[in-house]
């Protein structure tokens, strides 16, 4: 690159959303140069999502192999964990990201390794050169793991979620920090494959932000397929000797061959010179944006450095918005009444909106509904692994679902007609009239609505 270049559009940050914003203003006709640090896709089709779930996938098949037995046959089941790594492996294509720039160099981007620092409105130095966006500039910079303050831990060699999904080998034991979505996961999926896991989790309970019954569900399973899970704990230490990590709890302590902290994140924007242009922060450090990604005069903001959910969905959602501002073109700004959330454990855990608590703490008046998905007659016939529930919250005075949860097989796919119906604001007398296909786990919707009124 020369010292001073001019472009239109500089994408600092290429994670599902800015890589898409990039791809799609260059092919609007825009001269775009993308900087990326480290690999095009961000944390999702390395990291996070994408092989999260291939794993999941393989610890999914194994345990539905042994509900087999006494059911559909006798079955013996011998897993093996590295068959499932290389699964891994191949969908991440060994963690090189070259297809992915590729592609956009295709789409008319111009792609830099390295860093962007702003220096002042619609100016940016990237790798010691100055660019100036004539349109302006987007950040898609995401967030970093960032270990809880316990004592002991920054000077341990524990596992973040990047190195436990690049690890190729299955520990006899590990220990999770943390009982969020990457957590109970990966948690799960281990135990799934034999190593012996516990779960050290500081809230009251599992995924604690979702509904407590959800929480239960996903408990009881973990613990049926034999991960310890110690809530509401109290950490007092870490330390690692001789090749096993030992964690101190106020009533005890656990010790194991790895250590996996699944609890805490930042926003990429200690290095990004937002000292130099006007915008706002969160007193989490999250950038702040209008309705339309806007985070000041030709800057906009999308994905997890915005604080709306670390969620693919909501970085892509916003990058449409954020490419439609851009362009100046007309269109809806960013709504959150319906996001979506999926904990992929056995059973699914999928919610939408509010949850009780929330509904009540804003002061609506709550009606609530919830049903037993093995009881309905899709989980009769389904048999082993049908434990579940869905539970709908609906707004008494409007008559209006403002929030679901489904937890079962597939909750995750059961969501989005409870996402739909939180989003298209429906009232539970459309639900009522409303035909779901029989027999299908979503139909239990309708065995929820007596109790709505």
């Amino acid at each position: 690159m020369a010292e001073q270049t001019e472009v239109d559009v500089v994408v600092i940050g290429t994670g599902p959303g800015g890589e898409a914003a990039a791809g799609a203003l260059a092919e609007a006709g825009l001269a775009v140069l993308a900087v990326e640090k480290h690999l095009v896709g961000g944390e999702c089709p390395y990291y996070g999502c994408i092989p999260s779930k291939t794993l999941i996938r393989s610890a999914d098949l194994v345990a539905e192999a042994r509900r087999a037995d006494g059911v559909g046959g006798t079955v013996d089941v011998r897993p093996d964990f590295a068959l499932a790594h290389d699964r891994v492996r191949t969908i991440t294509a060994d963690w090189d990201d070259s297809a992915a720039v590729e592609r956009l160099e295709r789409q008319g981007v111009t792609v830099v390794r390295g860093t962007g620092r702003l220096l002042g409105e619609r100016r940016v130095d990237v790798n010691g050169t100055t660019v100036t966006a004539r349109r302006g500039v987007l950040l898609d910079v995401g967030t970093r793991a960032v270990p809880p303050p316990i004592d002991g831990l920054a000077d341990v060699p524990y596992w973040s979620n990047a190195d436990v999904l690049r690890n190729p080998d299955l520990p006899g034991s590990m220990i999770v920090i943390g009982g969020g979505p990457i957590g109970v996961e990966i948690a799960q999926a281990y135990a799934r494959f034999g190593c012996e896991v516990s779960v050290v989790e500081v809230g009251p309970r599992l995924v604690a932000v979702e509904e407590p019954e959800a929480s239960r569900v996903v408990t009881d399973a973990l613990e049926a397929d034999g991960v310890r899970v110690c809530a509401d704990a109290t950490i007092s230490s870490v330390a690692f000797d001789e090749d096993r990590f030992t964690v101190r709890l106020a009533d005890g302590e656990l010790r194991a061959e790895r250590l996996l902290v699944a609890a805490g994140r930042r926003p990429n924007t200690a290095e990004l010179g937002l000292e130099h242009v006007s915008v706002r922060l969160t007193d989490a450090g999250y950038v702040e944006t209008d309705e339309h990604q806007r985070a000041g005069n030709g800057l906009w903001a999308i994905g997890d450095v915005t604080g709306k959910g670390g969620f693919t969905h909501v970085s892509m959602y916003q990058s449409d918005i954020a490419v439609a501002s851009i362009l100046g073109r007309s269109g809806p700004g960013a709504s959150y009444r319906a996001l979506p959330r999926v904990t992929f454990t056995d059973p699914e855990l999928g919610a939408v909106g509010l949850t009780e608590s929330q509904a009540r703490d804003r002061g609506i008046d709550v009606r609530v509904a919830t049903t037993d998905l093995s009881a309905s007659s899709r989980g009769a016939t389904y048999g082993p692994g049908a434990a579940g529930l869905i539970k709908i919250i609906a707004d008494a005075g409007s008559g209006e679902v403002v929030g679901g949860t489904a937890v079962g097989p597939a909750g995750g796919e059961i969501l989005g007609a409870l996402t739909v119906a939180v989003r298209a604001r429906v009232t539970v007398d459309d639900l009522r009239h409303t035909m779901l296909a029989y027999p299908t786990f979503h139909r239990a919707i309708t065995s929820a609505l007596p109790d709505l009124g």
